[in-house]
């Protein structure tokens, strides 16, 4: 597999995952802002969510189609296009189609083409709906989550959009849209009190936050670009630096990641494993894949996930993370020390227990040693 083989892919990824990321904070700062609510179904935050969620994949399917011309397409995500079909979403569904445009239109500010005249509601259906594959080990399927990590959203926290590229059931391309990761990585854990971190409105530029990561498998290399605020237009060529895992390899001195609800995996297992191993610091709770993020970037050391038993792992909310990470040096297993296996449709089957990501070799097979050991002793 050439090391370019999937240049051109890659750089539509990276430049359509900004305009995502654009697209998510133009809603956000409307959740966080909005007191109008014409557009609203029953919840205010949920339906500003669902907007951001459907807006994002009929906005990266029309630009993959689009700036792929030659290929066919094939995209697995999240979202299906029945809700959005039905009569009572109208308001949502003409909310989609204004934020989709809106964000289309700018397409030239990240070197990529509008398109000719704006989309209607039919074509932005259609953009949705062909986002219908359910992957496998055959062929090349991109796999989209549009906003991965939705109360992270809702509170103005910690949220990601995700892309990867499987190709014969491996991934290839992985990119990460990270809009409210801090530049100090003290900010992280910031929320979990209750301070927040400063509001978009805080004059971004000082704050300088948000941030899209990606790889290519293989090149050993991990990149990060800081996100295109107001109307600069991007100088893409010096604007990103390459990201390496972190060197610390004793775990009193490493940080562990996991997820913030309880729903999504097992704290008091987590606890045990990281007491067994001599973690010394409390863990960083963090939604959605941007824990990922923060081990490639050197953040953190250690991202554990145990869900309850029947739950099954879904292949876009860790795909792109994946790649990020290993590229830059770090592992990633199910608690069993096993790869991931990508190629068996939309859910990670076969998976021993959970998922763990190291920031290397050491700390990773004391991890697994160490739950091998507390999972003995609990009786899960």
């Amino acid at each position: 597999m050439g090391e370019n083989n999937y240049a051109k892919e890659l750089d539509v990824a990276v430049r359509v995952v900004h305009m995502a990321c654009s697209l998510c904070q133009r809603v956000q700062e409307g959740l966080v802002s909005s007191t109008s609510n014409d557009h609203v179904m029953s919840k205010d935050d949920d339906s500003l969510v669902t907007v951001a969620d459907w807006s994002v994949q009929a906005t990266v399917s029309w630009m993959l189609s689009e700036s792929l011309s030659n290929q066919k397409v094939s995209i697995v995500a999240e979202e299906d296009v029945q809700t959005l079909s039905k009569s009572d979403s109208v308001g949502l569904l003409t909310a989609v189609v204004n934020t989709v445009n809106e964000c289309l239109a700018e397409a030239p500010k990240y070197g990529l083409q509008s398109p000719k005249k704006a989309l209607g509601t039919s074509q932005i259906l259609e953009a949705i709906s062909q986002c219908n594959s359910t992957g496998g080990r055959k062929g090349r399927h991109w796999v989209l989550d549009p906003v991965d990590g939705t109360l992270g959203f809702v509170r103005g926290d910690q949220y990601a959009v995700a892309l990867a590229l499987i190709e014969e059931g491996k991934i290839v391309i992985g990119v990460l849209g990270c809009p409210n990761y801090p530049r100090k990585k003290e900010w992280l854990s910031h929320h979990h009190s209750s301070q927040t971190m400063p509001k978009m409105s805080d004059s971004s530029e000082t704050w300088e936050k948000g941030c899209v990561m990606y790889a290519q498998r293989g090149s050993g290399e991990a990149w990060m670009q800081p996100l295109i605020h107001g109307n600069k237009k991007h100088t893409w060529s010096n604007s990103a630096q390459r990201v390496q895992v972190s060197s610390i390899d004793d775990p009193a001195l490493a940080t562990f990641c996991e997820p913030v609800e309880r729903a999504n995996t097992n704290h008091s297992f987590s606890a045990g494993v990281a007491h067994s191993m001599g973690f010394k610091k409390q863990p960083l709770r963090v939604h959605s894949m941007v824990k990922y993020a923060a081990i490639a970037r050197g953040d953190a050391e250690i991202f554990m996930k145990f869900a309850q038993s029947g739950y099954k792992e879904k292949i876009w909310d860790h795909a792109a993370g994946v790649i990020i990470v290993e590229e830059a040096g770090g592992v990633v297993t199910d608690a069993g020390g096993h790869p991931l296996d990508f190629s068996r449709g939309l859910y990670l089957e076969g998976l021993d227990r959970g998922i763990v990501a190291c920031s290397g070799t050491i700390l990773h097979e004391k991890l697994i040693g160490a739950v091998y050991a507390s999972w003995d002793s609990s009786n899960l």
